[in-house]
């Protein structure tokens, strides 16, 4: 069981990735997206749907991770990243690539800035507390993205 947390909590590896972690793991979710958009018509919503179904597994991975590598939010940890980014994508209106992009980017500026509660989440306890934050700065970006879309900006 610990291999599959790990393999969950680092998506399959980016998490290892020497340098940002963290946007190694929002690029594979964005890269996924779009290959998913690329092969299915699958709309936007979708995404929301996937990382609620992928939610509790994200959490548990997570907190097995942090227990394994005794640190309470490792930065190998990637899947809330991946939650985070297809909560993004879901607020757009259409998907092509420069809405991926703009997802991508927004919620990358909500994670790193963390407005008010991204920051307060991240004091819930174990992968509650690393998946929850990150939850948040995606609705932040699927709601600038939403907005963005309404204007036709993308």
């Amino acid at each position: 069981m610990n291999r599959l947390a790990l393999a969950l909590a680092t998506w399959f590896g980016f998490g290892y990735s020497p340098v940002a972690p963290g946007t190694a793991g929002a690029a594979a979710a964005a890269a996924i997206a779009w290959l998913a958009t690329v092969y299915s018509p699958l709309p936007p919503w979708a995404f929301a749907v996937l990382a609620a179904a992928l939610t509790p597994v994200g959490i548990w991975a997570a907190n097995q991770t942090a227990r394994i590598v005794c640190r309470k939010d490792p930065g190998i940890v990637v899947i809330d990243e991946v939650l985070g980014v297809w909560i993004t994508l879901a607020g757009a209106s259409t998907l092509n690539w420069k809405s991926m992009l703009a997802g991508f980017l927004l919620f990358r500026l909500f994670d790193i800035w963390k407005p008010w509660p991204v920051r307060q989440l991240e004091a819930l306890r174990g992968g509650a507390g690393i998946i929850a934050d990150d939850l948040m700065a995606g609705v932040y970006g699927a709601l600038v993205l939403w907005i963005a879309g309404w204007f036709n900006l993308y």
